[in-house]
């Protein structure tokens, strides 16, 4: 964690990935992200994957190095506070990030009203202000119709379009808080969880495949569309992946697993020239057919010792459960990872952020925090509330401590 951002102040409104991990990730670069939610708990408090206690690493790993106040966000007393929150005065201050519905006591009038310089980033699922979740999204642009034989489509696990769209978020708010200190306006930002995807899909080809050659991009199963790579069984069972995207990586692999002559000779037969990817993954089957024998007759120690003195570009197949328990790149070794004391869970390992400024000291992340554990502090020294004051809002439980 680094304070690139320090004495910026966000206030977050949020549940479930993207905005979350916007905030997360403004948080680990050095803002002060102050998260508001339902006393209690919104939606994802407790979403999994959880503890044996029922306590959600799902949401403490989202919300690592935030502040948080809870209150009662029914109340017009409650609503209130969190516009004032919002809208506070500063140079710093005045940025707003959520994927709640932009209207009522959140709407851009309304807070607007309060501060004209506000800056807003607002994610919505589609164009429109419609729900959707990755899933949707995912299943919408045909990326699972490319996992699998083609024929039924295959969900992937990783929720690619929330992580993006979260550092979207945090992009957005960057650039505008950019703009206001140029220009000294505010923005209402729009973002669509949609609309992530589909620019991502534009921006890598396959919208441009599809229109202009006529043709969607097809499963190509483990191989990697449009130059060679491929997974191999090793003789005791392990499985590796190479890749021979550049030239470079290209020559290692033929030569590790010494097939020059057969290399050349499908060159010939095929009249293709591997120097270029598109030959290469032309003949793919083929190829994956040359360098199946060197992978079969032997060990995974054997393979591992040959590909990493050969400088091939490979990783090895292992589980997330291996990851953890095996793997020095998730560790302390590395210093992206750091042994947290997280409360009401206990120790664990957590990553900062992967960004490293080599102007700047480093510290570890620190922990989520309790649900509410903030909430006299914010008010105090935000809102300038008295203890009088806090203490008649628990009474009347508009507001709530951890």
């Amino acid at each position: 964690m680094q304070q690139i951002l320090k004495g910026m102040r966000v206030v977050e409104g949020s549940a479930f990935i993207a905005a979350p991990s916007g905030g997360m990730t403004l948080s680990q670069l050095g803002a002060d992200v102050i998260r508001f939610d339902q006393i209690g708990g919104g939606i994802d408090y407790r979403r999994w994957p959880v503890t044996d206690e029922g306590k959600s690493l799902y949401w403490h790993s989202l919300n690592k190095g935030k502040r948080s106040i809870a209150i009662d966000l029914k109340s017009p007393v409650g609503r209130e506070l969190i516009q004032n929150i919002i809208t506070a005065s500063g140079e710093d201050a005045g940025l707003f990030i959520t994927n709640f519905p932009a209207k009522g006591f959140l709407s851009d009038n309304n807070l607007r009203a309060k501060r004209h310089d506000l800056i807003y980033v607002n994610l919505t699922g589609d164009r429109n202000g419609g729900s959707a979740l990755d899933y949707t999204v995912n299943s919408k642009i045909g990326l699972p119709y490319l996992t699998g034989d083609g024929d039924k489509p295959i969900n992937n696990p990783f929720p690619a379009w929330d992580v993006v769209a979260g550092q979207q978020i945090a992009i957005a708010l960057l650039a505008a808080e950019r703009h206001r200190r140029q220009s000294t306006e505010g923005q209402f930002v729009k973002l669509a969880l949609a609309d992530v995807a589909l620019a991502t899909m534009g921006h890598l080809g396959f919208i441009a495949e599809a229109q202009l050659n006529s043709e969607a991009r097809k499963p190509v199963a483990n191989h990697i569309y449009g130059t060679f790579g491929h997974d191999f069984e090793c003789k005791d069972g392990h499985r590796v992946m190479v890749v021979g995207v550049s030239p470079n990586q290209w020559k290692a692999l033929v030569k590790v697993t010494q097939s020059e002559d057969k290399i050349v000779s499908l060159e010939e037969e095929l009249k293709l020239d591997f120097s270029t990817e598109g030959d290469r993954f032309k003949a793919r089957e083929r190829i994956q057919e040359i360098f199946y024998l060197w992978f079969a007759s032997s060990s995974f120690l054997e393979v591992k010792r040959a590909l990493d003195e050969g400088g091939v570009c490979w990783g090895p197949y292992q589980s997330i459960s291996d990851l953890v328990s095996n793997d020095p790149d998730c560790s302390t070794e590395n210093p992206l990872f750091s042994e947290i004391d997280q409360p009401g869970i206990g120790e664990y390992l957590v990553p900062s952020q992967p960004i490293y400024f080599t102007g700047l000291d480093s510290k570890p992340p620190a922990p989520a925090p309790l649900l509410g554990q903030h909430t006299d502090e914010i008010l105090s020294e935000i809102l300038c509330l008295g203890s009088l004051e806090i203490g008649k809002l628990h009474d009347a439980k508009i507001i709530a401590g951890p």
